[in-house]
């Protein structure tokens, strides 16, 4: 690979470039190798570089959640709540997987993940920055900017793909300064092998959740399936498991506070790179309106899912996942509030402009953009909070339609003309979402939630509505509720977009089908169209300006930066990325008391309940009261362990990442962060940050005296 900026700006001191902070892209590694080494990494630090070798080839993605193989037959280990929304779809009023577990004890008992479930095995990353921005690309502007980036793109991972079953993508990395190809081999047979009750994988629930001590078995296992001539596949009862060029293997040793760790995974977003006024618009306005909004979603659902099993079933997913980023976001903000963050923030963009004032040549490159970039930034922000309402009160057929008439459009055209999303690669993950609403749609709980957000858009001054949401869906400024309710009603009355059959059926239909349905969503979609396009251009004008800007403002960053011998990592982007650390615990917790580096199966009998977020199963509290613990006794412990805190820096994404020991053996899965820490996917603190894994110790322990999947023992050579 050539040199880049990432190169340049990575520090030859290993004090600044010290473990517990930083996504390292695997590239980077070699160059903190004696970081590494002296955090206790026993590997060469070289071998982490070779993503189709151990152990990188056996760290996989599930597109938003992170896992691994653990078994030459396709196994997956991950989180608990990484499967969740399979084993919901799965789960019956009369076969409730959620709350009982599941396991598999044969290859036929497995069960098929939700619909578009993948598993990703990355292949090769390749920096492809002069061929996106190429020097004609460089003198563009605004939409032709965001155009022709997006034809490169397209471009690029067409070529990519023709190597059939795999998946590319082109990913932008500080701000659009530098773009990488990530081939990845698309699995497409994902099956449920075991998820421990929800007991154990989801103990504590919210009450526990970003909390410390923890005592949550957040683990569950997938297997990955091909066609027998071993090519990615649409799911089929022919097919055999997949055979990982590499695996996992678990550690016969348990870890110790100060033992070195590190996490192999895919962190979705983090914001370290942010301007000022990003900061004061997120944690002044953006985060509490979407807590708001989240805490009002969860009584809605709560409301509407109550005396309906069934109807609880298919949100459970949902409201887990907005109950994960609810507590997440309230959570930043009383890390924020009273800090000097922004003070901070501000302080460090003066000094970059000083430096930058500082010199005629450095002000002529990087001045212009760096005042642009925040007026742009300003506009997009004033944008969305405009549109916050809308976002929220728009029912989820209409989006559908709105989708499948897109895509009727867009097949009209040549495929490399297509709007990305809407390209041949994308339709088996289009249909699979849209068969996936069947379990995870109820009519009653998308009204009350619709309902809910309209009142408030259109209270909102009419010069911030929308005029053709509004004509589409027969609303007005200064509609009663009551009138209100009845348009919303007869909205859903006129369509049958709810049953499966219907919705797939549009799946192939033509524009001119659209065009003379009488079904109230399609001709909601169809009546929305042309202005949803010239949305869509201002939209892409202002990104193509911010882009270009942006990635000025990051090249002055990086190079100011490399004058004070600091380095800069990219923002995690949900590319593959490697923490290290150590096993700590922490002086003084969020509460004021230590905090132990360690929890045990006795904080599990302690919290039990029996009911809601504490009900463990009779058969763990049992065998905890017996002291069954077997050969996964802690000898320092003297019981089993549960969870252990690091200090690693991971975020949302990371979910279901291997832990690994210095030898790269399998010690647990990062699974969260504490409360007061979480701020550091705007602002790393090294003092507070602390990430939490689920002990290997404790997930075999369960699996073997608990949940008895001695099959998957065996498979994982844990007997």
């Amino acid at each position: 690979m050539k040199k880049t900026l990432i190169a340049l700006a990575v520090l030859s001191t290993a004090s600044a470039a010290y473990a517990d902070e930083g996504m390292w892209m695997p590239q980077q590694l070699p160059q903190v190798a004696k970081d590494l080494k002296a955090a206790g990494l026993k590997l060469d630090p070289a071998s982490l570089t070779k993503l189709t070798e151990f152990p990188m080839g056996a760290i996989v993605s599930l597109g938003g959640c992170s896992a691994s193989f653990v078994s030459p037959q396709g196994l997956v280990v991950t989180n608990h709540h990484c499967v969740y929304n399979s084993v919901a779809q799965n789960s019956r009023p009369e076969r409730d997987l959620l709350a009982n577990g599941f396991v598999a004890r044969s290859l036929k008992e497995e069960l098929p993940a939700a619909p578009g479930s993948r598993i990703f095995v990355t292949t090769e990353v390749l920096n492809v920055t002069d061929k996106v921005v190429t020097a004609d690309v460089a003198k563009l502007s605004g939409k032709q900017r965001s155009d022709a980036i997006e034809k490169n793109q397209k471009a690029i991972v067409a070529e990519c793909e023709k190597d059939a079953g795999h998946r590319c993508t082109v990913s932008s990395f500080y701000g659009g300064l530098e773009f990488y190809k990530i081939k990845q081999l698309e699995i497409r047979d994902v099956r449920l092998v075991h998820a421990p009750p929800a007991g154990v994988g989801k103990f504590g629930g919210d009450t526990d959740n970003w909390m410390w001590p923890r005592h949550t078995g957040d683990y569950g296992f997938y297997r990955a399936y091909v066609s027998k001539d071993g090519k990615a596949a649409d799911y089929s009862e022919d097919n055999v498991p997949y055979v990982p060029k590499h695996h996992l293997k678990l550690a016969k040793e348990g870890v110790k506070e100060g033992d070195f760790v590190m996490v192999l995974g895919y962190p979705g977003r983090t914001n370290r790179h942010r301007l000022p006024s990003e900061v004061a618009y997120t944690f002044d306005w953006n985060y509490p309106a979407f807590v708001k909004a989240s805490g009002e979603n969860l009584a809605i659902i709560a409301r509407e899912t109550k005396d309906d099993k069934d109807a609880a079933l298919k949100y459970a997913g949902q409201v887990a996942s907005i109950n994960n980023y609810y507590k997440n976001r309230q959570g930043m903000l009383n890390s924020y509030a009273g800090s000097d963050f922004l003070a901070r923030k501000t302080a460090q963009q003066n000094e970059l402009k000083a430096w930058v004032n500082g010199n005629p040549q450095r002000q002529k490159e990087f001045g212009a953009d760096i005042e642009r970039v925040e007026k742009l930034i300003a506009q997009r922000d004033a944008e969305t909070k405009r549109d916050f309402n809308l976002s929220y009160g728009q029912p989820r057929l209409l989006s559908s339609a709105r989708s499948l008439y897109r895509l009727a459009n867009e097949t009209q055209k040549p495929d490399a003309e297509r709007k990305a999303g809407y390209q041949v690669r994308d339709l088996p993950r289009f249909k699979s979402s849209v068969a996936g609403l069947v379990r995870t749609y109820d009519e009653k709980v998308d009204k009350a939630l619709v309902l809910h957000h309209l009142k408030n858009y259109l209270a909102q001054p009419a010069a911030e509505h929308n005029a053709s949401f509004n004509a589409a869906l027969g609303l007005k400024a200064g509609m009663s509720e009551a009138e209100l309710k009845a348009a919303i009603d007869t909205l859903y009355a006129g369509s049958k977009l709810g049953d499966a059959k219907e919705r797939a059926a549009w799946l192939d239909k033509s524009p001119a089908d659209f065009k003379a349905s009488n079904d109230s969503f399609i001709k909601a979609a169809v009546a929305m169209y042309e202005e949803g396009l010239k949305e869509e251009a201002k939209d892409e004008e202002l990104a193509g300006n911010i882009q270009q800007a942006y990635g000025s403002y990051m090249k002055a960053k990086i190079a100011f930066m490399k004058t004070k011998g600091q380095a800069v990592y990219p923002d995690a982007n949900s590319t593959l990325r490697v923490t290290f650390g150590k096993i700590a615990g922490r002086d003084h917790g969020a509460d004021g008391t230590t905090w132990t580096a360690f929890t045990t199966v006795n904080g599990v009998a302690a919290k039990a309940t029996g009911e809601g977020e504490f009900n463990a199963p009779k058969a763990q509290l049992e065998a905890i009261k017996n002291k069954d613990f077997g050969k996964f006794v802690d000898p320092k412990l003297k019981t089993v362990p549960v969870n252990f805190l690091a200090t690693l820096d991971i975020t949302g994404g990371n979910s279901g990442s291997a832990a690994l020991n210095s030898k790269a053996e399998l010690v647990g899965l990062a699974f969260d962060g504490t409360l007061d820490s979480i701020i550091s996917d705007w602002d790393f603190n090294k003092a507070n940050t602390r990430d939490i894994q689920v002990d290997l110790r404790y997930m075999l322990w369960n699996m073997k005296h608990i949940d008895k999947a001695n099959n998957l023992l065996e498979e994982m050579s844990a007997e």
